[in-house]
């Protein structure tokens, strides 16, 4: 059996996310998302996730009294597998 990195499938996940996040931002902005993100549709979803990331604390306890949206949903999923890969990271650090 060949050794696997466990990083490269969360790696890989993140990306798909981010391809996700920007896909879903497109279409709540009108715009007809084709199969890939254009440029601008990438940093609409990164500017999304790091905006996700610093009102993370605030959001949590809001959740609990409203139902994410599919967007909010899936900057969840990317920020816990961020998580993930940095706990990895320091890991391998220490």
């Amino acid at each position: 059996m060949a050794y696997t990195d466990q990083l490269e499938p969360l790696l890989e996940r993140e990306q798909e996310l981010r391809h996700a996040i920007a896909l879903t931002i497109a279409q709540e902005r009108g715009e007809n998302p084709a199969g890939t993100p254009t440029r601008d549709q990438f940093a609409a979803a990164d500017a999304a996730i790091e905006a996700w990331t610093e009102d993370f604390e605030f959001e949590h306890d809001m959740r609990a009294f409203r139902p994410l949206t599919p967007l909010q949903t899936l900057l969840a999923e990317h920020d816990a597998i961020r998580e993930r890969i940095m706990d990895i990271h320091d890991r391998r650090l220490s």
